[in-house]
């Protein structure tokens, strides 16, 4: 009897050490495998940020070392990454657009009085020029591709990141984390738009957020079939790697899902322009209370050609998007917004201290409040003109709000922005 009771015991004995021996092999193995996965994971991480770097990075012409860190490429105007695509393989570039909007104003007062505004630049020209013949293109790095989410979105918007006036759903609003104060028209064929935008600084809470200041062109519906240009000014830690406010542009032709990007980041934008760099700090910008700065921005379609072009101040064009990049904006645009835009990643159940505009509240008006001047519309006849039947459009007024106003020398405007949370925004 008690021979088969040390007979039991050995036999579980031998199961708790083969059991014991199954486990922690199994253990290993599973270990080994997430090791080699990682290993994996990384080496084709590496792989795919050295194609990127190489795909974005043409060999340059010259180079500048701008104050701000920035190394700015020049590069021949054949070589840049917008001839990359499938659909402009042999697209011959537009050196000029054929015809520019009509109906320019001049701008320098606002409730009858003047209100001084300073020239403004890009930091890097304190280095030097791109010669004729090139255009300047920031430099992509490789901590610039680390930092996003994946090699793959470097440079992309996430979905429903524009506003919804009229259509708005509350629920992917919420979602989106996106919050806006603008002013908008809706309803019409419009050909292009334009304003003055004041430039500033806003403090960003997180490096996941950003701010921007924009105008947007808009075909289609909200859904997955948006066709959108976009070009402003913005913040963004994320994207650039530090919180300076730097020009940028942006299209899409499907809601941000697969097609578009920021500045030169993908192909599609053509520049022409030797002079301005996409995604380059803007300089100087606005302080509170003490001299102001703005941009002027024209977005407007060709009408014998059909491409979008882009001028920046009084002086220089830019470049355009290809017609044949788009679906309804390949015919013209059915809302144009203007306005402001934060991220609220609401860190801890709280709203985001992210600021937009000046970071105050409009009624503080001229000098400590950002503004938009001057927006106007491109109609059927290639001609600027006011816009008609302006509407508003914010989530939050206690966090970001906007009053518009109309003047003989601002035209129609408005002050817009705030702190984000406050004590009536917690």
């Amino acid at each position: 009897m008690e021979n088969n009771h040390l007979t039991v015991k050995e036999n579980y004995k031998s199961f708790i050490g083969l059991f014991c021996f199954l486990l922690g092999f199994l253990v290993f193995h599973v270990s080994f495998a997430d090791v080699e996965q990682t290993r994996s994971g990384l080496s084709q991480q590496r792989v795919d940020v050295r194609s990127q770097l190489k795909r974005l990075n043409k060999a340059p012409v010259k180079s500048i070392k701008s104050p701000d860190g920035d190394i700015i490429d020049c590069i021949h105007k054949a070589h840049q990454p917008a001839l990359d695509h499938p659909i402009l393989k042999d697209h011959k570039i537009q050196m000029r657009p054929n015809f520019q909007p009509e109906g320019l104003v001049s701008e320098n007062k606002v409730n009858g009085n003047e209100e001084r505004t300073e020239p403004i630049t890009q930091l890097w020209h304190l280095k030097g020029t791109c010669p004729e013949g090139t255009i300047p293109v920031r430099r992509t790095k490789k901590k610039d591709l680390l930092r996003a989410s994946s090699v793959k979105k470097y440079g992309k918007k996430k979905h429903f990141s524009a506003p919804k006036p009229r259509s708005a759903e509350p629920d992917l609003l919420t979602q989106s984390g996106h919050q806006h104060a603008i002013v908008y028209v809706e309803g019409d064929k419009y050909y292009g738009a334009k304003a003055t935008i004041n430039v500033w600084e806003p403090k960003i809470q997180q490096p996941n957020e950003f701010s921007l200041s924009q105008i947007w062109i808009l075909g289609g519906t909200f859904g997955q079939d948006l066709n959108s240009i976009e070009a402003g000014w913005q913040v963004s830690p994320d994207l650039y790697g530090d919180n300076r406010t730097r020009l940028f542009t942006y299209w899409t032709s499907d809601a941000y899902q697969v097609t578009g990007c920021y500045n030169l980041l993908c192909s599609g934008f053509i520049q022409i322009n030797n002079q301005i760099a996409m995604g380059a700090s803007i300089f100087p910008v606005s302080g509170y209370g003490k001299s102001q700065y703005d941009i002027s921005l024209l977005v407007w379609k060709d009408p014998k050609e059909g491409n979008w072009w882009i001028q920046f101040g009084n002086d220089y064009v830019l470049g355009y998007w290809p017609a044949s990049l788009f679906s309804y904006l390949s015919d013209s645009a059915t809302m144009i917004e203007w306005g402001g835009e934060v991220v609220n990643s609401e860190s801890d159940g709280q709203h985001t201290t992210t600021q937009m505009g000046s970071g105050h509240f409009p009624e503080l008006g001229f000098g400590k409040s950002g503004y938009f001047k001057n927006i106007e519309i491109v109609d059927a006849s290639n001609n600027l003109r006011a816009p008609k039947d302006i509407g508003i459009f914010t989530e939050q007024s206690d966090c970001y709000d906007v009053q518009t106003g109309h003047d003989g020398d601002w035209g129609n405007y408005f002050f817009y922005g705030g702190p984000g949370r406050n004590s009536n925004c917690p």
